[in-house]
């Protein structure tokens, strides 16, 4: 039903992956939705319930989105979840580098 008063409905996507599970949902929000507001519609804390609503990290096809409470979903958008860091990547290289390193020492 559109009448004046109502907005256009656009599909959308809200991505959550851990290691060995993920869950894509496909839903439709109100035209001019922010990000922030159509996860929180996809209820995919029903499935994750570790998703943390009130700071996200969020972003569109892999690009992380500074404010997703301001910005407006479009049609076709697949919005991600992401999660924190276990690890700083920097730091997990450095360490394969030293280890790599010492194993290359003790076998010459």
């Amino acid at each position: 039903m559109t009448g004046e008063n109502s907005k256009a409905r656009i599909r959308v996507e809200v991505a959550y992956a851990k290691p060995y599970e993920q869950k894509i949902l496909h839903i439709q929000v109100e035209e001019g939705t922010s990000l922030l507001e159509a996860v929180r519609q996809s209820g995919i804390q029903s499935f994750f319930p570790e998703v943390d609503l009130d700071a996200p990290k969020l972003g569109l096809f892999g690009k992380a989105v500074p404010k997703p409470a301001e910005q407006a979903v479009r049609e076709g958008d697949r919005i991600e979840i992401y999660r924190a860091l276990i690890a700083d990547p920097k730091e997990v290289r450095k360490r394969r580098a030293a280890e790599a390193k010492q194993k290359k020492e003790a076998s010459a």
